[in-house]
């Protein structure tokens, strides 16, 4: 039974990074150290970025738990971290592999999913300061986004679409 716990926690660990996420892209990344994140907005040289220091920053917490649940027999904290993990691992493949194209393994996908979260880190990239941003999650898509990736669709494929104009 305490597999079946260990995987809740790691779940419900990778779910709740999503918020967390949103809220230090937000106010952190967009806030106090967006000296780190600026180059990844205001694109320059060369393959890494400051930015990719944040990596190793989200990576701390969930060595830490997976360290410390394994020195004291905590299953519970190992849980969290490898939630943590699976989270970054998701977020390094979304954001580095699919949306900026970093190694070229998905690089022509017509899934809507992939598109409409295209769209949507295009639109955060598209504020090339820290103010005015929108759309700092990762893997939640706005509705939004969907909307207008489906309408796209739509249009390529020559029905007839009523124009629908972004709010």
């Amino acid at each position: 039974m305490t597999w079946l716990y260990f995987i809740l926690i790691l779940l419900g660990t990778f779910v709740i990074m999503e918020g967390i996420t949103w809220c230090t892209h937000r106010w952190v990344m967009h806030g106090f150290l967006w000296y780190l994140h600026r180059d990844h907005h205001q694109v320059e040289p060369g393959f890494f970025e400051k930015n990719d220091l944040f990596f190793v920053i989200f990576a701390i917490p969930s060595m830490l738990c997976i360290a410390y649940g394994t020195m004291d027999h905590k299953w519970w904290l190992q849980a969290i971290g490898f939630g943590i993990m699976a989270y970054g691992f998701a977020y390094f493949l979304v954001h580095d592999v699919i949306i900026h194209q970093r190694f070229k393994w998905f690089s022509r996908s017509r899934n809507t999913y992939v598109r409409a979260i295209r769209w949507a880190h295009k639109m955060h990239h598209k504020h090339l300061n820290k103010e005015h941003g929108e759309s700092f999650g990762m893997l939640y898509v706005h509705k939004k986004y969907w909307e207008k990736v489906r309408r796209d669709k739509q249009l390529m494929a020559g029905k007839k679409v009523e124009y629908a104009p972004e709010l």
